[in-house]
C-alpha cells in the first residue's frame, strides 16, 4: 500500500503472524485500508470468493518446502478471485520444482534472488 495500492488483504494461519500483520499496519497508518483473515489460505479463498472480491495482484509468500505453493495455487484457479488481467506472484526456495500450468493459471515469468525465486503466474 506504500506504493499505490488502494487496499489489501493479509492471510495468514498463524495468530502470531496476524497480530505482527495487523501492529504493522497500525504503525504504518494503513489498517482502515485492509483486512487481516487469520485462518487456512482455502477458507480464506473461499471466503474472499463468496465475498465477490477480485484482485488485480495476488503474492504468496508461505513457508518453503511445504508444498503450499502448488496447493494454494490449485485453490486460486479454483476460485476466480482473480481479475482477467491480474498476476499472481509466487515467493518459493530455488530448490521447488514449480507446474508450468495449474488450472487456468501459467507461469509467464520467474525471476531469481539468491536462493529465493518469485514465479509469475497469469490467467490463459
Amino acid at each position: 500500500m506504500s506504493r499505490g495500492a488502494s487496499s489489501a488483504v493479509f492471510v495468514d494461519f498463524s495468530r502470531e503472524c496476524a497480530s505482527i500483520i495487523k501492529d504493522n499496519l497500525v504503525h504504518t497508518k494503513f489498517l482502515e485500508k485492509s483486512e487481516i483473515i487469520n485462518n487456512e489460505v482455502k477458507f480464506a479463498i473461499q471466503k474472499l470468493f463468496d465475498s465477490g472480491k477480485k484482485f488485480d495482484i495476488i503474492f504468496m509468500d508461505p513457508p518453503y518446502n511445504k508444498n503450499f505453493v502448488e496447493e494454494t495455487l490449485n485453490y486460486l484457479s479454483n476460485s476466480d478471485i482473480m481479475l482477467d488481467d491480474g498476476i499472481i506472484v509466487a515467493e518459493h526456495d530455488i530448490e521447488d520444482i514449480m507446474i508450468e500450468q495449474i488450472g487456468n493459471l501459467k507461469i509467464f515469468r520467474s525471476q531469481k534472488y539468491g536462493d529465493t525465486v518469485l514465479s509469475f503466474y497469469n490467467k490463459i
